[in-house]
């Protein structure tokens, strides 16, 4: 088998293998794109297709376009993630990567398309007003196209993956904006009033994700015991809300402080006095936070309702989510040990909260430190004052 390398317009280099017909024998010539950047290079690479044909394990290039190809790619996975996570995966798709590389031949993707599309995204990638994309949404982007693209090796479509060899944007860490303790009280204060209150009593003071105060039913609080039970999430989609296990797939009992009993004790008893004027009795399925008419409320509707009223207050505009945060900055501040911390807030591992949280350790070190001091030096001196 022989072949050699022939170059079309600038820089667009092919390989050219001389074939026979298993079955006529007849002569006949395959044209196949390389990737390289000069001759010497598709010289190699012409090698190592030859050498691909001769062992059997050459990949045919797929003739079909990238767009057409992630439609099949996400109806292919659409029953291995999650209906949330496949939403999430098809608007970036059909949003981000097909209206610049979704006609882009599969076979002809390079790298440097790939690299210079995130530059484009970057620079100009916003639909709305063509200001660029944030390096975290980039990343999120090659992800997606790299697990795409990997699945498409997989199907014997193309030889390799063009995105494994794209370096994604560098995301820049952005530090933690939570409540300190005195601008709690005044949020606690603010949405006292408000069908907010409880929710983010549960978010602030216990450290419940937004989906776990969505599914939480009264049958998973014990009022007597001063604890609830988290067993399950709320995940909202385009059409549906769906309950499963919460983020890290088990269950876990958090203890209620309190302010967060009492608040609960009130609120159980006025949601039944609410829904008894509507002709409906509460029970243990009954949601704790719920419309008037008891039908769970959107996990959405959370982040809509928080947005409207904290922009009432003078308290920075942060995200529902970093309510949450701020129980665990609490916490670690207020030296209770990461490992209770980790359990109380649901993370898989204690690692999780070591690192997301690790602006509070210096303090906590810094504390310790002082503690041991204060512990040695006590030593010290009785031992010096202890009679010979």
């Amino acid at each position: 088998m022989r072949g050699h390398v022939r170059e079309r317009g600038k820089g667009n280099w092919y390989a050219v293998i001389d074939l026979r017909d298993p079955t006529t024998h007849k002569r006949r010539r395959k044209w196949h794109s390389l990737q390289a950047q000069g001759k010497r290079q598709a010289q190699i690479e012409c090698a190592a297709l030859i050498a691909e044909l001769e062992r059997g394990s050459y990949v045919e290039p797929a003739k079909e376009n990238l767009a057409t190809f992630l439609d099949r790619w996400l109806a292919d996975i659409k029953t291995r993630v999650s209906p949330r996570t496949h939403d999430r995966y098809a608007e970036i798709a059909r949003k981000n990567i097909v209206p610049i590389l979704g006609l882009k031949p599969l076979k002809d993707l390079r790298a440097q398309h790939i690299s210079a599309f995130y530059a484009r995204a970057l620079e100009s990638g916003r639909r709305k007003d063509g200001t660029g994309l944030s390096a975290h949404t980039v990343l999120h982007i090659h992800r997606i196209l790299k697990q795409a693209l990997g699945q498409a090796v997989q199907w014997e479509m193309i030889a390799r993956n063009p995105a494994a060899s794209v370096k994604p944007p560098k995301v820049p860490p952005k530090p933690m904006r939570t409540y300190d303790l005195a601008q709690t009280a005044e949020l606690l204060e603010a949405m006292r009033d408000t069908r907010l209150f409880i929710p983010v009593l549960l978010a602030v003071l216990c450290g419940l994700r937004r989906g776990e105060i969505a599914a939480l039913r009264w049958r998973h609080v014990d009022l007597a015991a001063g604890q609830i039970a988290i067993v399950q999430s709320a995940e909202q989609t385009r059409t549906v809300i769906r309950y499963k296990e919460p983020k890290s797939g088990r269950s876990r009992t958090v203890a209620l402080p309190a302010t967060v009993l009492e608040a609960l004790r009130a609120h159980r008893l006025r949601q039944a006095e609410e829904l008894l004027r509507l002709g409906t009795r509460l029970s243990d399925e009954t949601f704790v936070c719920a419309r008037e008419d008891g039908l769970p409320l959107q996990p959405d509707s959370f982040t809509q309702d928080w947005d409207r009223k904290i922009a009432t207050t003078g308290l920075p505009r942060l995200r529902f989510h970093d309510l949450r945060h701020a129980h665990a900055t609490h916490m670690l501040a207020a030296g209770v040990h990461p490992k209770v911390a980790s359990e109380r807030l649901g993370h898989s591992k204690i690692g999780i909260t070591l690192d997301l949280y690790s602006h509070v350790l210096p303090n906590m070190q810094a504390d310790a430190a002082a503690v041991v001091d204060d512990a040695l030096r006590a030593a010290v001196n009785k031992r010096e004052t202890k009679p010979k």
